[in-house]
């Protein structure tokens, strides 16, 4: 018995020992990996610093270059020339009346007193007064001496472009994007990048490295996202012609909702080279970088600068298709499709009118309007929308969003994506008797599962394509007006509310051109009806939407304008035809 005993105690010593030891090396890899986070929060936290450092930097010495020329040139009129429109600009540039220098000047005042309430800039390209200097008297170029704002994805050499996350922080581009290096050669000076939504996923407007930027007509409201700073920036009068892009109406949403105009080519009739994501590789929905600006005119002056054979000599697989001024400035009637309603998400009552206004002020004009609804919206939205931009599962979106913290506009937008695949189809097999809708927004983030899977949708997506233009065809359309969401949001809504970007990402699938055009205001009688909304659902996304557009009275609508694959000239000459009688009915 004593043997025994004896050897009771040796293995329960042993065990104590082990048991020591385990707990040791648990608590020691416990604490290594509270240490190894702490070191990475650390690291994010001097990246975001030094940004922010080299902003404030920039902001400085733009100030103070700024103050040095208006001492010197005092008889320069910066009011008046902030007045002037893009073609004004350029005439009186051109025939001497006004320098560069002096445009360039106002325009940086005005962007530093507009940032200072909106903060919609990400940097200052001081570069930008080493080009002016150069341009001297040469005025070559469409765009000779006209200031250009980017958003923040555009490769500027020397400067970040950090898509408002921390891990594209501290990696400046080597090189200038191919449309930057384009719109320097027509005489173009770009000098300020404006800030982005976190990894560019929302129509918000706020990341962890700049903050929130403001809508220039009301500051409890959001100026839209992704191309955001660019929408607030020109909005505010801080610019006059800006480079955006758009997945699924990131140009569209801050034209919208901070009264301009924006243009979404067809994808590939500009170059991409240089614009940087976090969704490179994704086919299903694809991007257009375009321009932004007060009135269609320059828009259509980007477009015409930026199709030249520098471009297409840059970027080969560009197709070298010139700017067709015929086309343009065609003024024979039009068949016009419209919707007032897609279905899925009913119009504010401001957007509805708006549709209805601008149809009757066309018809007035002697065009044709013709009803015509997209066919089966919700399936190709949740399916080839949704889950072709959530393909990978969001797993690229999501390691994008390791270093840092996730910004407040994202927050409730990234929590089911972050799900595993098993809970996401759970979740949507549960809430579907209740809200459909939101189930099947969340089934479409499990992605599509596998490689054939994914040749399937593609093979979807053409097939849906192929049966919208044959709709088109056998309406006889020229182009098609449909409502634009609006008007702004309140701030940090749009994460909650992917069900209204019914409107826009649509035609990202479909790869259509479609232009933003302002068209109206939001009455007193718009807010009031807008208190009996109940939507098509009458669901908890319909009730979130009435609380995002409500206490708007005042703010911009606007109306999008939609045409088939490579006809963007044409969608450009109906946006300005609608422009132009809007302008009338006001004068």
């Amino acid at each position: 018995m004593d043997m025994i005993g004896h050897y009771r105690e040796v293995i329960f010593g042993a065990d104590l020992h082990w048991t020591a030891i385990l707990t040791a090396t648990a608590c020691s890899a416990s604490s290594l990996v509270i240490l190894l986070k702490w070191y990475r929060h650390q690291q994010s936290w001097k990246k975001i610093k030094r940004a922010q450092a080299r902003r404030e930097t920039s902001l400085q010495r733009a100030e103070h270059a700024v103050r040095q020329y208006k001492d010197s040139h005092p008889e320069t009129d910066t009011h008046l020339i902030l007045s002037l429109s893009l073609s004004e600009l350029t005439t009186q540039m051109k025939d001497g009346t006004l320098s560069p220098q002096a445009v360039f000047h106002s325009y940086v005042d005005k962007t530093l007193e507009v940032n200072r309430r909106l903060n919609c800039c990400t940097e200052v390209l001081l570069e930008s007064w080493d080009q002016l200097a150069e341009i001297g008297s040469r005025k070559d170029g469409l765009l000779y001496g006209v200031p250009v704002s980017i958003k923040d994805n555009m490769a500027y050499k020397g400067h970040d472009s950090s898509c408002g996350v921390i891990c594209k922080l501290d990696l400046p581009a080597l090189a200038d994007s191919v449309l930057v290096e384009v719109l320097k050669r027509q005489g173009a000076v770009p000098f300020v990048k404006t800030n982005v939504p976190q990894g560019m996923l929302n129509y918000d407007c706020g990341n962890p490295i700049y903050g929130l930027t403001l809508n220039p007509h009301n500051p409890q409201k959001t100026p839209g996202g992704s191309s955001g700073g660019e929408g607030a920036l020109i909005g505010g009068g801080g610019s006059i012609l800006g480079l955006g892009s758009d997945i699924g109406g990131s140009l569209r949403f801050p034209a919208s909702f901070c009264g301009i105009c924006g243009f979404k080519p067809t994808t590939n009739r500009l170059s991409l080279l240089g614009a940087d994501s976090c969704s490179h590789g994704q086919k299903s929905v694809r991007s257009s970088p375009g321009p932004m600006a007060r009135d269609v005119y320059s828009l259509a002056l980007f477009m015409q600068a930026l199709l030249c054979d520098h471009m297409f000599k840059l970027d080969p697989t560009v197709p070298p298709i010139p700017f067709n001024q015929q086309v343009y400035q065609s003024s024979k009637p039009l068949r016009i499709g419209y919707f007032e309603n897609d279905g899925y998400c009913m119009p504010s009552p401001s957007m509805a009118r708006a549709l209805r206004e601008t149809k009757m002020l066309l018809e007035r004009a002697g065009h044709t309007l013709v009803p015509f609804s997209l066919p089966r919206l919700s399936y190709a939205f949740h399916e080839f929308f949704i889950r072709g931009i959530a393909a990978d599962e969001c797993k690229t979106m999501l390691s994008y969003m390791k270093e840092g913290p996730i910004d407040p506009c994202l927050r409730v937008q990234i929590f089911p994506c972050s799900l595993p695949r098993s809970v996401k189809k759970l979740i949507a097999i549960l809430l579907k008797p209740i809200f459909p809708r939101m189930a099947a927004s969340i089934d479409s983030l499990s992605g599509v599962g596998s490689v054939q899977a994914l040749w399937r949708q593609h093979a979807d997506v053409e097939d849906y394509c192929n049966e919208v233009i044959m709709e088109w065809r056998r309406c006889e359309l020229d182009v098609l007006l449909c409502p634009m969401l609006g008007p702004a949001f309140n701030k940090h809504f749009p994460g909650k509310l992917t069900s209204a970007v019914t409107y826009t990402g649509i035609y990202n699938v479909l790869n259509f051109p479609v232009g933003v055009v302002p068209v109206s205001t939001v009455t007193v009688k718009d807010e009031e009806e807008l208190q009996n909304y109940k939507g098509n659902y009458g669901d908890i996304y319909d009730k979130i939407f009435k609380n995002a557009v409500t206490g708007a009275e005042g703010l911009p609508v606007s109306v999008q304008c939609v045409a088939l694959p490579w006809q963007d000239e044409l969608c450009l000459r109906f946006m300005r035809e609608v422009e132009s009688l809007v302008r009338q009915k006001k004068k």
